[in-house]
């Protein structure tokens, strides 16, 4: 309903019939898989976020592996990943109103800037010798804060840069981005950790933010038509949670990604102590099995790249939707470290699988005034789920060992989607 109580006039579509701007025939095609770097807006977007993102992941890796070193305690590295998080639950529904009133590239300078700032501040505190596992965990409830408005933005950004006829091909590609600099970030993060320390990976992702705010500034983007700014904040954020709420579509796919991130994925913040203590790897194994989750998501985000405009896109999500948690149920049971690489490079597969599909099921349906305030409840489950995912499963493994906080969350989110499977049809039809 919009604010004066009205129904949506697509509230009861229950998907598009075809995307718009191509074949719905077409299945796997390679000549289209990177049709969205035909736009130069896109291109400096895609190759400063990709550099960003190395740094980004490198940081990750080397600060859990820092709180372990420090605490060695399971459930302080759920502490810190809730820490990252929570942010994201309390200002996503107030950063997709920003989105839908301000230009979006503005804002992304500011949060890119904000970030490249707070890695360089922990990079000193390491230097300094005076790094606390608390200090990271302020940290990174700082740094989720910014993610919390970088989000959302950079998600309803993405159509002003290819146009919709390239959206879904755009939005696969962000994956595989994401994914390569998974891939990149981990494996050289082992590297460095084990040669000079921790503290250089916070360093080079400083550095790393320069690459992506000189694409944000050199791009030559169309002046912004947002959402009219005559409605207060507050009346605009209930117009959009109405939009999600009464839509058919939007709102199930929603909260299938919350059970998910909030059950399924919490097994991320015990891969340090997965590595330590169940398979005894060490940094360089732990690089490899960040890396291994990030090639398996890789192939899965250049595979649906490649399939163009595809019409059973429900069937695949619901199968990424089911692989996901068996692979992360496997993984509690796997003993073999070889073993393991392979389960998380399917469960990788898996979990892009999944959210991508998701992504732009959601994003082809939803208006353009709209998409701000709709991906920002769609961020908020995405990555503040997973904090809340983190602390339960570190709890658990804190109590009854590592493997079973990780089968904990993929039993519960096998259930659920076993529950979807049978109970909601329709998703499977979703084109």
């Amino acid at each position: 309903m919009d604010q004066n109580g009205q129904k949506f006039p697509d509230s009861r579509i229950i998907a598009p019939s075809a995307p718009v701007g191509g074949d719905p025939e077409r299945g796997f095609t390679l000549s289209r898989t990177f049709a969205a770097l035909g736009h130069r807006n896109y291109r400096l977007f895609f190759f400063g976020q990709l550099v960003s993102l190395i740094g980004t992941w490198m940081q990750n890796v080397a600060q859990a592996w820092l709180v372990y070193e420090l605490t060695h305690s399971p459930f302080k590295l759920g502490v810190v990943s809730f820490c990252a998080g929570v942010p994201v639950l309390l200002f996503s529904l107030w950063a997709g109103v920003l989105a839908d009133r301000v230009p979006k590239r503005r804002l992304l300078v500011v949060t890119q800037t904000v970030m490249m700032t707070l890695a360089f501040i922990l990079a000193t505190d390491m230097f300094l010798g005076t790094i606390q596992w608390w200090h990271i965990a302020i940290m990174a409830f700082l740094l989720g804060t910014a993610n919390a408005f970088d989000g959302p933005t950079r998600q309803a950004f993405v159509v002003e840069m290819v146009g919709r006829e390239e959206l879904m091909n755009a939005i696969a590609l962000n994956s595989a981005m994401f994914n390569t600099a998974r891939i990149v970030g981990p494996a050289l993060a082992g590297i460095i950790l084990a040669a000079v320390g921790a503290a250089w990976c916070f360093v080079l992702n400083g550095v790393s933010f320069l690459a992506v705010i000189a694409g944000l500034v050199l791009m030559n983007v169309k002046p912004y038509i947002g959402a009219t700014s005559t409605e207060s904040p507050r009346r605009q954020m209930r117009e959009g949670l109405s939009y999600i709420w009464h839509h058919p579509t939007v709102r199930p796919l929603i909260t299938l990604v919350a059970v998910s991130n909030m059950f399924a994925l919490g097994y991320l913040a015990l891969l340090p102590a997965f590595a330590q203590d169940v398979l005894h790897a060490g940094t360089v194994g732990y690089g490899l099995m960040s890396t291994a989750i990030g090639l398996g998501a890789l192939a899965g985000a250049l595979m649906l790249a490649s399939l163009g405009n595809y019409q059973r896109k429900g069937l695949i999500l619901t199968a990424g939707n089911l692989l996901f948690p068996v692979m992360v149920i496997a993984l509690s049971l796997s003993r073999s470290f070889h073993l393991t690489l392979g389960i998380l490079v399917v469960g990788g597969l898996g979990f892009m699988t999944q959210n991508a599909t998701a992504n732009t099921l959601v994003q082809t349906t939803v208006p353009d005034a709209l998409r701000g305030r709709v991906m920002s409840v769609y961020m908020m489950v995405f990555l503040g789920f997973f904090p809340i995912g983190s602390l339960i499963a570190g709890a658990v493994a804190e109590r009854f060992g590592v493997p079973v906080g990780a089968a904990f969350g993929g039993i519960i989110a096998l259930a659920y989607s076993l529950y979807l499977a049978w109970r909601l049809p329709e998703i499977r039809a979703l084109r």
